[in-house]
C-alpha cells in the first residue's frame, strides 16, 4: 500500500501507525479529526479486529465517529468516558514548544475539549507542519451565527494591539453558504501570518463575546509524532525533554519500528 502513497501520505502514515502503539488494552481514546488521524481510526481498527484490541473511542467530530463505527472501534461519549487515557490528533503547526494551530478541518472546539480531558495528548503530523513561528496557517476562530460579523469587527480591532504580522479575517465557506461546525457555530480564519505571543492571543480571543473557542493549543499538548516519506519517525516528548528517532520498513506492512541514529 505504501508504494501507492505520495511521500507526504507515506509521513502521514508512519506516524499515525507509531502513534497508535501508545494506544493498550482497555483505554478511552480520544479520536482526532483529518487525513492523518485518519490513518490513526484506521491502524486502530486494525488492532481491534485482528488482534482484539478492546478500547472505548471518543471521537472529535461526527466523521471521525462514522469512520470509528466503521473500523470496528467502539464509540462512547466524552461524557460516557468521563475521563480519557489518550488523545491522538493531527494538526495544522506545532512549534518547538509543542503550541499548535489547529481547526483547519473545522472541528477545533471538540479538539480541545477532548485533548484537555486525557492525561496525555499526542499528536501526529508530517515534517512540513513544524513552523519556527506559529501564524503561517491562518487561525481558526469559532464563533456563533448570532451578531457574527460584530464579532468579527471586534477580533480586527483586538488584533490591532497584538504582536501579529498581519490581521486580515475571512468567513470560511463551504460552497456558497458558511461553513457550519458540528454545533452549528461559523468558522473565522485569521491570516495573522506570524504569532509573537500565541498564550496571550489565545486568552485575549476567548474574551471576545461572540467567540466560542481558539485554534491555539497552548501548552496541551505532550508528545509529537513527525512523520517523513522514507519510514522515519521522530518523536519529541515536552515533558521528558528527549528525542527519540525510529525507522519502518515499509515494505513491511506491518513492520514493526527500529531505533536509528540517523
Amino acid at each position: 500500500m505504501t508504494a501507492e502513497l505520495s511521500p507526504i501520505d507515506t509521513a502521514k502514515l508512519v506516524a499515525a501507525r507509531r502513534a497508535a502503539e501508545f494506544v493498550t488494552d482497555g483505554m478511552r481514546v480520544g479520536l482526532g479529526t483529518g487525513s492523518t488521524a485518519a490513518f490513526l481510526v484506521e491502524r486502530l481498527g486494525e488492532r481491534v479486529r485482528e488482534d482484539g484490541l478492546k478500547i472505548r473511542g471518543v471521537p472529535t467530530s461526527n466523521r471521525t465517529a462514522d469512520l470509528a463505527r466503521q473500523v470496528g472501534i467502539e464509540v462512547i461519549t466524552l461524557d460516557e468516558a468521563g475521563w480519557l487515557d489518550v488523545t491522538i490528533d493531527g494538526t495544522d503547526e506545532f512549534d518547538s514548544d509543542l503550541n499548535l494551530i489547529k481547526g483547519g478541518g473545522g472541528a477545533l472546539l471538540q479538539e480541545k475539549i477532548v485533548a484537555t480531558a486525557s492525561d496525555q495528548m499526542i499528536v501526529i503530523a508530517d515534517a512540513a507542519k513544524q513552523v519556527e513561528t506559529l501564524g503561517a496557517f491562518p487561525l481558526p476562530v469559532e464563533v456563533i451565527p448570532f451578531g457574527w460579523q460584530t464579532t468579527r469587527s471586534l477580533i480586527e480591532e483586538t488584533l490591532v494591539t497584538m504582536d501579529v504580522l498581519g490581521r486580515g479575517t475571512s468567513l470560511r465557506m463551504a460552497g456558497d453558504a458558511p461553513f457550519r461546525t458540528d454545533e452549528g457555530n461559523h468558522i473565522l480564519d485569521l491570516d495573522l501570518k506570524r504569532i509573537g505571543n500565541a498564550r496571550q492571543l489565545a486568552m485575549v480571543l476567548n474574551q471576545i463575546p461572540g467567540v466560542v473557542e481558539n485554534g491555539l493549543f497552548i501548552d496541551i499538548c505532550d508528545v509529537v509524532v513527525i512523520g517523513h516519506g522514507d519510514g522515519r519517525v521522530e518523536l519529541r516528548d515536552i515533558n521528558a525533554g528527549t528525542v527519540r528517532k525510529q525507522k519502518i520498513d515499509l515494505a513491511e506492512t506491518g513492520g514493526l519500528f527500529t531505533d536509528t541514529a540517523d
